[in-house]
């Protein structure tokens, strides 16, 4: 079943008809959202559209599809396999996880005690992140990556959809599989929110290499601990970093001798250096290696790669993705 015929099946009737009629490619989608009463989005290629009731795609919100309440329940009704509480613990969190390692983003009334978030009903927005691989996307990066045969603690920099997921997924199974002369390493994956590996029913749907363990929908700091008592890893990645319990478990997964790859929003060394937290790692010297992408041309586009002192090791503008 190719990407078009996966994510077709999860929606309503009527909106599975008018997607069925869009010409666009879906390796290029990056999101479909529906709001109950409001226009049928699409983030194809990096730019926003309305999807028009014959199935095309338009900057004109008049021309758009209106998505009604009966058909987002009907979508979730599909998403869930008509059980919606097999996701319960997922829900908490915003989102459900479905076959193909597609994340649904979801809001709604929360229900909230005194332990946090325990439920969340009349769910009236939806937002469909297409997981997508690039195999190979990394082998540009990789070589920077290490020194005297051993990979440095690194941080992809990016600014939200310019591919930083994408680029860490493929350097997690580079890393794992082993490249030319560097040889395959033990790697921890903590999934907090079930975008890297995507697992679904305890499987990632994307490739992760063969010496990689995840803990799939596991909060950063205790899983960064739990893999390194439990399983060994030469290599720890994690997604999304930035507040200070992140700081102590980094800091303790460092000094175990365990390299981490991680990724944080950002657009340049010195915007993450204006954050409190992320700006002790910088001054320090926490991480030796830096990616910095941007969005220019292309979702994915590598800007440069600096080590931990600053030198630039790779020019503006080379694509990697």
């Amino acid at each position: 079943m190719d990407k078009r015929e996966e994510l077709i099946k999860i929606f309503s009737k009527d909106i599975r008809t008018i997607l069925k009629q869009l010409s666009a490619d879906f390796e290029q989608v990056q999101e479909i959202r529906l709001r109950i009463h409001a226009p049928l989005l699409m983030i194809y290629n990096n730019h926003e559209y309305y999807i028009t009731p014959e199935g095309n795609l338009s900057k004109r919100a008049e021309e758009a599809y209106m998505v009604s309440r009966q058909e987002l329940k009907e979508t979730l009704e599909y998403m869930s396999n008509y059980s919606l509480y097999a996701f319960e613990e997922e829900i908490k969190q915003g989102f459900i996880t479905i076959q193909g390692g597609h994340r649904i983003g979801i809001a709604g009334k929360t229900i909230a005690d005194e332990h946090g978030i325990r439920s969340m009903k009349f769910i009236s927005f939806i937002n469909v992140r297409l997981s997508h691989q690039v195999r190979g996307c990394a082998s540009m990066v990789l070589p920077y990556l290490y020194s005297g045969g051993e990979i440095q603690h690194t941080l992809i920099i990016s600014p939200p959809r310019c591919g930083k997921t994408t680029l860490l997924r493929d350097i997690i199974r580079q890393v794992s599989n082993g490249t030319g002369p560097e040889p395959g390493l033990t790697v921890g994956v903590i999934d907090e929110r079930s975008e890297i590996g995507a697992c679904y029913q305890g499987i990632p749907q994307n490739e992760l290499g063969i010496r990689t363990d995840i803990l799939d929908c596991c909060p950063k700091v205790q899983g960064m601990m739990m893999l390194i008592r439990t399983m060994s890893p030469r290599v720890i990645a994690v997604d999304e970093i930035g507040s200070r319990e992140d700081l102590e478990a980094i800091e303790y997964v460092m000094n175990c001798g365990c390299k981490l790859i991680a990724t944080v929003h950002g657009s340049s060394i010195e915007d993450i250096k204006q954050k409190p937290v992320l700006r002790k790692m910088v001054m320090e010297r926490w991480f030796e290696r830096y990616i910095i992408l941007n969005n220019r041309g292309k979702v994915g586009n590598v800007d440069q790669i600096y080590d931990s002192r600053g030198t630039k090791l790779y020019p503006v503008g080379v694509e990697c993705i």
